[in-house]
């Protein structure tokens, strides 16, 4: 039984971070609201309303709309999708990043998909002086990234055309992916079974990546290995690919294990 059977307001309560959370939560109940909106509702000034999305927006919790409205964002989406299934990966995954950024001596990471976002869920990172940090908690373009390739790499030619239609994203739109070239290379990981991401998401950095699977067999995360691009050699690449292929059957067999009954 909870301690407390009412709740009351903390005695040192900071109201910038209450505005921020009561906005955050209009957001993900409600969507379209203009600051004019979120200033009204949290009795500040526009200005303030402006001030709090923007860091919102800043930390993904928020996304703009062309017609300047706001509505929830990667984070908060993700949370309204599969909080469960979030916490079930990481617990699986943590202590098996752990050994493959140990066992390589790379950054280890477990990314899963949110529309046409990849969010990094957990990292370790590697204990070289010279590595890639830890991406925990970003949000990227998946076409960008070996996990949001790999998981992108799943879906019906029908629904990746949706994801990226042009009434969602300009021609003309930095975040649209080419999509006859992508298609070309989710072909390629289709084929494959997992992914080099050379420089893609990041200048200087090379990532290889696998699916973890989950109990239909359809991939529902990437797990990866990220390394400064200068320490990346193609002959490593069975090696880490191996290393990888038997953590995410590890992770998938946690998995199983965790939702057996009793």
């Amino acid at each position: 039984m909870a301690r407390n059977a009412f709740k009351a307001p903390p005695p040192y309560a900071i109201n910038s971070v209450d505005h921020a959370l009561r906005a955050a939560i209009m957001l993900q109940l409600e969507g379209g609201l203009t600051v004019s909106h979120i200033a009204d509702r949290l009795g500040v000034a526009r200005s303030t309303a402006h001030r709090l999305l923007a860091m919102l927006v800043y930390r993904d919790f928020a996304v703009q709309n062309d017609d300047r409205t706001y509505r929830a964002g990667p984070v908060l989406e993700l949370s309204v999708q599969s909080p469960s299934l979030v916490a079930a990966l990481r617990a699986a995954a943590v202590p098996h990043l752990r050994h493959v950024a140990d066992s390589q001596g790379e950054t280890a990471n477990l990314i899963i998909r949110t529309g046409d976002t990849v969010r990094f869920i957990a990292s370790a990172e590697s204990s070289q002086a010279l590595r890639v940090g830890s991406r925990e908690g970003m949000v990227f373009p998946a076409h960008r990234t070996t996990g949001g390739l790999l998981l992108l790499a799943a879906l019906p030619p029908d629904e990746l055309s949706e994801l990226y239609a042009v009434r969602r994203f300009p021609d003309d739109s930095p975040d649209r992916p080419n999509l006859t070239a992508l298609q070309a290379r989710l072909s390629h990981v289709r084929r494959s079974g997992h992914v080099v991401n050379r420089e893609l998401s990041e200048r200087g950095l090379v990532a290889v990546g696998v699916p973890v699977r989950g109990a239909d067999d359809r991939p529902i995360a990437g797990l990866s290995l990220s390394m400064p691009s200068v320490r990346y050699e193609p002959d490593r690449l069975p090696i880490l690919l191996d290393t990888l292929k038997s953590s995410a059957s590890a992770i998938e067999e946690d998995l199983r294990s965790a939702n057996r009954p009793g």
